[in-house]
């Protein structure tokens, strides 16, 4: 290797956002556990119980997650009756819902999550939190 100073590398952004993910992800979860629901569970009945029905495709966009990953968690909570899915109008297309049985769920554990979303807001500060809302919004940078 030539003379190139990695010492920068130590502070990249990429690595600290990855590891502050999986922190934040671990905190939801240690709270969410109590109703059986890990964080990306929770997050999906969410969106579907704020937006309603919608296709996966159009799911994996809002949650900003990879349409295999996503499928594979849909099946784990179709099986415990929490969503139901559905073809569209078009064959190629599936439209999720949210069950009755999960907007039970979801309104049981949703006390779990303003605690989790509270202690880790602390942890973080308004403005770091503010930034990171900022963040994931932006489709590029």
């Amino acid at each position: 290797m030539t003379d190139v100073d990695l010492s920068e590398c130590a502070q990249c952004l990429c690595l600290a956002s990855r590891r502050a993910a999986r922190t934040i992800t671990r905190g939801f979860d240690r709270h969410l556990r109590p109703h059986g629901l890990r964080a990306t569970q929770f997050s999906l009945l969410a969106v579907l119980e704020l937006g309603g029905q919608r296709s996966i495709g159009d799911l994996a966009d809002t949650l900003g997650a990879d349409r295999t990953t996503l499928t594979r968690n849909l099946a784990l909570i179709e099986e415990q009756g929490l969503i139901r899915i559905r073809p569209g109008e078009d064959p190629r297309a599936r439209i999720v819902a949210i069950t009755s049985k999960g907007k039970s769920l979801l309104t049981r554990a949703f006390p779990a999550w303003r605690e989790a979303q509270s202690a880790l807001g602390a942890a973080i500060g308004s403005t770091a939190a503010d930034s990171l809302r900022r963040l994931a919004r932006s489709p590029h940078i």
